[in-house]
């Protein structure tokens, strides 16, 4: 085999991160828009009471005190600007002292947010430019790598309890078992369900934490959990900000530790759950592309042929034989995973051609194996015939 040889074989995945990330992009927005409907079916008509019922209020204020709506709005618009700055009328604990701050820069550097306490002066959001630059890169490696030793502990022990239950099953000789425990791997379904139960215990065990010191339901503990170790941060719920939590220390650091404990686990729970989604869209694209070559659906021929072009044929070059033989079997294990086509193993032929313009027709016969054929000229459909493009020069 010549080296610069290359071998022009059919591929079943035609730019697989691109699809992913096109055919991940679509479904994001069918679930956007699927979400926004139903959240508006729900949260719309109480709006709409909520104004209703401030109008009224507001209208009646101004009828008993004898104050126009118009100064009552321009008060209540003054009201608004003095509350950026933490005034509450409630009384709050201060926002801006050294644990006030502490607890701001710790929502800003975990990106959680509440937007409860923000900078009011332009020397302040200058200076939180930069500090987010830096905090929250930091951050984000700081979670990759609590990622990385999680996942790496959760494998490990779900490795040795899979180890102790070999134990106990039928006893094999001692060879099959070793390389029964090498080959063997966890499941991302198991450390999934193990980070869920573990996000779920540290919620559960904060939400009841935060019940009690603040004052909320339960449901509304556990909402807060969720916002918060998300890092989505709404806003409308927010722990330790009354008055009498500046004299109690112990809460404070119970609720720094539990933000980020809660925010380290509910981030590689997200991480797990990509990687399932990722599957998933491994899965739909396997199905799409089963559906085009087999020519199951001849109406959607042509959405998939713009999936999967017939015009930029995937080259892999083959430095000697043996590389091409392994690609080539690889391309056999996809082709039979995907479309059901059994193929023995001993079915690999060299589509090798050193002349740049001769189309090689691999005639496959899954007994007999395959037979290259060369055909010059142009190519036609045959039954048990597969095709392979010429090379581009």
């Amino acid at each position: 085999m010549k080296k610069g040889s290359f071998c022009c074989c059919p591929s079943l995945f035609l730019r697989r991160e691109t699809a992913h990330f096109y055919l991940l992009g679509v479904l994001i927005a069918l679930y956007m828009l699927t979400s926004a409907a139903v959240f508006s079916t729900l949260e719309r008509p109480a709006e709409l009471q909520a104004h209703q019922l401030w109008e009224r209020r507001l209208k009646d204020f101004s009828h008993e005190y004898n104050v126009s709506c118009e100064d009552m709005r321009s008060l209540l618009k003054h009201y608004e600007e003095a509350r950026t700055a933490g005034i509450r009328t409630e009384g709050s604990r201060a926002l801006w002292d050294f644990p006030g701050a502490f607890y701001f820069v710790g929502t800003v550097l975990s990106t959680i947010g509440f937007g409860v306490t923000a900078p009011s002066t332009t020397t302040g959001k200058v200076f939180l430019v930069f500090y987010g630059l830096l905090s929250c890169s930091a951050t984000l490696l700081f979670f990759n790598l609590f990622l990385e030793r999680v996942i790496t502990l959760l494998g490990l022990l779900i490795f040795l309890c899979h180890r102790q239950k070999k134990q106990h099953s039928l006893q094999k000789d001692r060879g099959n078992k070793e390389r029964g425990n090498v080959e063997w791997k966890p499941s991302m379904y198991q450390v999934t369900l193990i980070l869920f139960c573990a996000v779920l215990l540290v919620a559960c065990g904060a939400a009841t934490l935060y019940s009690v010191m603040e004052g909320w339901s339960y449901f509304e503990a556990l909402y807060f959990c969720f916002v918060a170790f998300s890092t989505v941060g709404f806003g409308d719920f927010v722990s330790c900000q009354r008055k009498h939590h500046e004299d109690n220390p112990a809460y404070q650091v119970a609720n720094c530790l539990l933000m980020l404990l809660g925010v380290c686990c509910t981030y590689s729970l997200f991480n797990a759950i990509s990687v399932i989604i990722k599957q998933a869209l491994n899965w739909l694209l396997k199905t799409l592309d089963w559906m085009y070559t087999s020519h199951t659906i001849p109406q959607l021929r042509p959405l998939f042929r713009l999936c999967f072009p017939d015009s930029e044929p995937p080259v892999c070059c083959c430095e000697n034989d043996a590389l091409q033989e392994q690609q080539v079997q690889a391309f056999l294990v996809q082709a039979t995973a995907c479309c059901g086509i059994l193929v023995p193993q001993h079915a690999v032929s060299k589509c090798l051609s050193d002349e740049p313009n001769v189309n090689t027709v691999c005639h496959r016969d899954t007994c007999k194996g395959i037979t290259p054929k060369k055909v010059q000229g142009n190519c036609f459909p045959e039954d048990g015939v597969e095709y392979v493009r010429p090379l581009q020069t």
